[in-house]
């Protein structure tokens, strides 16, 4: 659990100059300050006294009880004034202007293309408001547009000023389109190299050049320029994972896909997603918010040697021992020189086209690289489990399941009383997360939607949102956590007391069917080669037979204490190439959404397992035929369920997993919270 603001006051720099010499750390206050400002530019985490390992180990309780007071001290200095919308539009259009740019386009993205940013590279929302996960703004000297997606058609309009922006959609309104609209033939239109794949570059250069207009790289980006108090790159402890829940060391990890890159002649491979870096190397961070990572980039070369490009500080004490000597630390600033000695002799050097940035690729083609467009080589091997990592999610499950009951359990309680908002539940859910010891942080922020709120896929209570939880209503509670040994993500819709008498019918109607769509997913039984595509189908059936349907995947990959949104595979009407292999763990959430009246989702996360694991052979099996072992152990709220929509083989299936959730979880609670469950999980 988080710890308290030190009441101690900071005595100053000369009283901790004489505690940091006294300790034989070697730093001055100096130091301390320079670690302080990228620390501050971090997400404060579970432990926000992680940070001082990068000062020094077992710390004098005096020293670390000043640097956590000078910590304190800055933050409350952190200046917070900024120059309002427009004045930020102005002052761009002006950096554009002085480097002979007609227009430029601002990503929410970051160098490592990923779902979580640092407050440095969140310029979208800096120049616009906009807080989502996706979008792009495009800013010419008379025109500025925002696009975003469905998801964020509300949103956006609340928090991006009309009189400044227009609202566009991310696929609707194709950004070229727009651009080409804008600009007259001949326009130069600028772009970040780092913060766009080459794969979007090489797309939005054609449809730009068929119009007369030059894409044009920029050396460095001009928002940055006027962005007044733009915070440093994150400061946050790099540690080893512990190969009791890695299952793998690092070493068998390298040699296994450098053996891979060796046998199709291929050099290196550059790695520029984190989570692939924290994967191979066993490590873990705290760089962004919800995922453990260290921001990095990496060369894994063929001889199975690995340079790991990060601010050296961030490396804990016995991290460095853990990465060993095949692992060459340099600073970020030296992976361009890097790049360029690994494609020497025309080498041969990977790169996934769908996550590397374009000023990666340009440097590796300049050096005379040639440039294989392939996968991430550690996605795969990533996405399927080992047994450790699979004994550390099943125990990760266990724990947060004990934790949800318990606050269904007072949820079951208090929410009838018409008392309860969003925000209070959102708090009491992390506050029982939070008695578990393993417990490190939430793995996105929780949905919490009260009726209607609920029908917002991607909704984000805050503080003006905040709406009460009405007797009678549906509630949508879509939450995670991470922990050492796994992450979680689930689902449950909730009736406030008893449904409303008007709408009773129908959401159960609505309820039961995706429930159906859930178990048809959840008991399937595929040959392998099977893709997540081909099972999409089995969790909308049952709404495609009311003429109902949900606009978002049925599942994504979740990683294990990594990203609560993995890939390669997935589920989802979007043609997915990727064959479903054992051990890959997916959600299982089909929805049903009522604008303006409420959500319904049960998630679920599973693992894909051989069959014979599961239950036994297929009678007459002709192919090795796969399935899936749930992980997620929380009730169901039987008193949405429709009986009479469920065939006998649903019902058994609802009775058995609200058995096996009940035999898990109830030596983990007390009395009180066992008899909730009891009857939570009663035979339908």
């Amino acid at each position: 659990m988080p710890s308290a603001i030190p009441s101690a006051a900071y005595r100053g720099d000369d009283a901790l100059a004489t505690l940091l010499t006294e300790a034989g750390t070697g730093r001055s206050p100096a130091d301390v300050r320079a670690l302080l400002a990228g620390v501050l530019a971090a997400p404060e985490g579970e432990e926000p006294a992680a940070w001082t390992v990068l000062v020094g180990e077992n710390l004098p309780p005096a020293l670390t009880e000043q640097l956590q007071a000078l910590k304190a001290q800055l933050a409350a200095e952190a200046p917070t004034a900024n120059p309002g919308p427009a004045q930020r539009l102005d002052d761009l259009r002006a950096a554009l202007k002085r480097r002979d740019l007609d227009g430029f386009v601002v990503p929410r993205g970051d160098e490592h293309q990923g779902e979580y940013v640092p407050p440095r590279a969140q310029r979208l929302g800096w120049l616009t408001g906009f807080t989502g996960s996706a979008g792009n703004a495009v800013v010419t000297a008379r025109q500025a547009a925002i696009f975003v997606d469905g998801r964020y058609t509300l949103q956006v309009r609340s928090e991006v000023p009309a009189d400044l922006y227009e609202y566009r959609h991310l696929i609707e309104d194709p950004l070229a389109d727009w651009i080409v609209a804008a600009l007259p033939e001949g326009g130069r239109f600028g772009f970040d190299p780092w913060l766009h794949t080459i794969g979007w570059v090489e797309k939005t250069r054609a449809a730009l050049e068929r119009a007369g207009i030059l894409l044009v790289a920029c050396e460095d980006n001009p928002l940055d320029s006027v962005w007044q108090g733009q915070p440093p790159a994150p400061l946050t402890p790099v540690v080893p994972q512990d190969e009791a829940f890695a299952g793998e060391s690092s070493a068998d990890k390298r040699a296994r896909l450098a053996d891979e890159l060796g046998q199709k002649g291929i050099a290196a491979a550059v790695l520029t997603q984190p989570d692939s870096i924290a994967w191979l190397l066993n490590i873990r961070g705290a760089d962004v918010p919800c995922t453990p990572l260290p921001l990095s980039f990496a060369i894994l070369s063929a001889d199975a040697s690995v340079e790991l490009f990060l601010d050296p500080r961030k490396l804990a004490p016995q991290t460095r021992a853990h990465l060993g000597n095949r692992v060459r630390v340099r600073p970020v600033e030296e992976f361009g020189a890097a790049l360029d000695a690994v494609a020497r002799g025309s080498a041969r050097v990977l790169a996934d086209p769908g996550c590397t940035s374009a000023w990666i690729v340009d440097r590796l083609h300049l050096a005379g690289a040639r440039v294989e467009r392939d996968g991430d080589p550690c996605a795969l091997p990533k996405a399927c489990k080992n047994a450790a990592e699979l004994a550390g999610t099943r125990a990760a499950h266990v724990r947060d399941g004990a934790a949800l009951v318990r606050f269904l359990h007072w949820f079951s309680e208090e929410a009838p009383t018409g008392t309860l908002t969003e925000l209070a539940v959102v708090e009491r859910l992390l506050a029982c997360r939070r008695e578990n010891e393993r417990f490190r942080g939430v793995s996105f922020d929780t949905i919490a939607g009260a009726g209607p709120n609920g029908a917002i896929v991607h909704y984000r209570v805050t503080a003006e949102t905040d709406r009460r939880l009405e007797p009678g209503s549906l509630f949508l509670l879509d939450s995670g956590a991470q922990y050492l040994d796994g992450t979680t993500d689930v689902t449950r819709t909730l009736a406030v007391g008893e449904p409303d008498p008007a709408m009773a019918a129908e959401m159960r109607d609505r309820f039961t069917r995706v429930l159906k769509g859930h178990i048809a997913l959840s008991t399937a039984r595929f040959p392998r080669g099977t893709t997540g595509s081909q099972l999409d189908v089995l969790a909308r059936l049952p709404l495609w037979q009311a003429g109902l349907d949900y606009d978002h995947g049925t599942g994504h990959g979740v990683g294990s204490f990594l990203s609560v949104h993995e890939g390669p595979q997935r589920v989802s009407k979007v043609g997915n190439t990727v064959a479903l292999q054992p051990g890959m763990i997916l959600s299982n959430e089909p929805g049903y959404y009522k604008t303006g009246a409420y959500g319904i989702r049960i998630e679920n996360l599973i693992v894909v397992q051989p069959v014979e694991e599961l239950s036994g052979e297929l009678a007459g099996a002709e192919r090795p035929m796969l399935g899936f072992e749930p992980l997620t152990l929380v009730p169901i709220d039987r008193g949405l369920i429709e009986r009479a929509l469920l065939s006998d083989a649903e019902a058994a299936w609802v009775d058995a997993y609200h058995a096996m959730v009940r035999e898990s979880l109830s030596p983990l609670l007390d009395d009180a919270a066992r008899r909730w469950l009891e009857q939570a999980t009663a035979s339908l």
